[in-house]
C-alpha cells in the first residue's frame, strides 16, 4: 500500500466552514480524508504505475488535499479486486477504482466470474493508449498496401491468450484474412517481441510505449517493418491517426488501402468494440454509482486541472503518452460506445472464440 500526501498551504489542514446558501448542497470538501484507490492487479504492472502516477496529482487538486492510498488487490486477472470493490464500495467519494481492458474484456464477454457492472460505475477519467503491428521483412510487405501480398503465408505469433488484450489483434488478423498462428501461454508482450526477434514468430504487435523503445530500432536497423497502429477514436466515433504514429495508418486506414474498401459486418463491429475497450479506454477511473454530483464534479475538475497543466505531457513521459486523458462525459461517451457491444457482433466474437480458440464462456 502506497501513500500520497500531496504539500498543503500555510492552515490549509485547518478545517474552515465555507458559507452555504439556503437550498444548495455544500461543496466537496476532502480536509483530513483518506481516499483508498483501488487496483485489481498486483504492484509494479502498467496499471499500477499508472495509479502511482495519478494519485498524488488528482491529490493535490481535490479540494482539501486529502491523502490517497493505493490499495493493490491481485488476482483472478483483475477479477477478484473489482468484484471486491464493486460490492463493498461506499458513495461517499473515499473510493475509487482504476481498471484496464483486462477487466473490461470479461465483463464484454459473460465470463460467470464477473459480479461487477461498468453500468453501476461513474467514470471520471479514461487514460488511452496505442499499439502498431509490425511484420518480418521476409513476407516481402514494404506498408499496409502490401497487406494482401501476405494472405496465404502462415505467420506464427507468439499471444498471451485469446481472451487477453491480444484478442484485438487477433480479430485484426480475422478480418485481414491473414494466415495467422497464435502460440499461446506468453507471459508478456515482451515474451512475443523477444519471439520476432529470434524469428520464431513473423507478425507482433507492441503497446506504444514499449514499440517506441523496443521496436523503432528493429526497424531503423530493417529487421521490422510497420504495417498500421490501432489509431484513435475522435469526438465523433470515428478511427483517427494515432498522435504518437501520425505517418502510420490506422487499422481501418490500412484494410481499405490493402482491400479497396472499409471493413465492415459483425466481426468488424466486434473489432471497434474492443479496440476501444482494449486501448481508447484501456485504463479507466470510477467512483461507485450512488456518489453525490457535488463530489462526482469534484473529481473531474481535478483531473481536468492535472491533466491541462502546462507541464503534464513532460511529466507523463512514454508511460502515458501523448494520448488525450478523458475526463467526465466524454470519459462516459468513450466508455459507453466499447461497452455497449452490438448484440450479433458480441454473439460473434463468443462464437468465433469457442470455435476457432475452444474458448468456454459464459451465456
Amino acid at each position: 500500500m502506497t501513500i500520497f500526501r500531496p504539500a498543503r498551504m500555510l492552515g490549509a489542514a485547518l478545517a474552515l466552514s465555507a458559507a452555504v446558501l439556503p437550498g444548495t448542497a455544500p461543496a466537496a470538501d476532502f480536509a483530513g480524508k483518506t481516499i483508498e484507490w483501488t487496483i485489481p492487479f498486483s504492484t509494479g504492472g502498467g496499471s499500477d504505475v499508472w495509479a502511482r502516477f495519478f494519485a498524488p496529482l488528482i491529490a493535490a487538486e481535490l479540494p482539501g488535499k486529502p491523502t490517497i492510498v493505493v490499495k493493490n488487490v491481485g488476482g483472478g486477472g483483475s477479477i477478484t479486486g473489482t468484484n471486491q470493490f464493486f460490492t463493498r464500495a461506499k458513495p461517499d467519494g473515499l473510493s475509487i477504482l482504476g481498471t484496464s481492458a483486462t477487466t473490461q474484456f470479461p465483463y464484454m464477454l459473460d465470463d460467470p466470474r464477473v459480479r461487477y457492472d461498468y453500468k453501476n460505475l461513474i467514470p471520471i477519467m479514461l487514460s488511452p493508449t496505442g499499439g502498431v503491428v509490425y511484420v518480418n521483412p521476409s513476407l516481402g510487405a514494404k506498408d499496409a498496401r502490401d497487406i494482401g501480398k501476405m494472405k496465404g503465408k502462415e505467420m506464427k505469433y507468439g499471444s498471451q491468450g485469446p481472451t487477453s488484450l491480444d484478442l484485438v489483434p487477433l480479430l485484426a488478423f480475422e478480418l485481414l484474412e491473414l494466415d495467422v498462428k497464435p502460440v499461446f501461454g506468453m507471459q508478456g508482450r515482451g515474451d512475443g517481441r523477444l519471439a520476432f526477434e529470434r524469428g520464431e514468430a513473423l507478425i507482433d504487435y507492441q503497446t506504444s510505449s514499449a514499440y517506441l523503445r523496443n521496436v523503432v530500432p528493429l526497424v531503423k536497423q530493417g529487421k521490422a517493418v510497420p504495417l498500421f497502429s490501432w489509431g484513435i477514436i475522435d469526438d465523433n466515433g470515428a478511427f483517427a491517426r494515432d498522435p504518437t504514429f501520425p505517418e502510420l495508418p490506422h487499422f481501418v486506414e490500412a484494410y481499405e488501402q490493402a482491400y479497396g474498401k472499409k471493413p465492415s459486418g459483425p466481426a468488424f463491429d466486434a473489432f471497434k468494440s474492443f479496440v476501444i475497450a482494449g486501448y481508447a479506454a484501456q485504463k479507466p477511473l470510477f467512483l461507485p454509482k450512488g456518489t453525490s454530483k457535488d463530489i462526482v464534479d469534484a473529481y473531474v475538475a481535478a483531473i481536468q486541472k492535472v491533466v491541462s497543466a502546462p507541464d503534464f505531457k513532460d511529466r507523463a513521459g512514454d508511460e502515458i503518452g501523448e494520448y488525450k486523458q478523458q475526463a467526465g462525459v466524454t470519459a462516459e461517451r468513450t466508455l459507453n460506445a466499447a461497452l455497449d457491444i452490438n448484440p450479433a457482433a458480441k454473439a460473434w466474437v463468443k462464437n468465433w472464440l469457442t470455435t476457432k480458440y475452444n474458448v468456454k464462456l459464459g451465456n
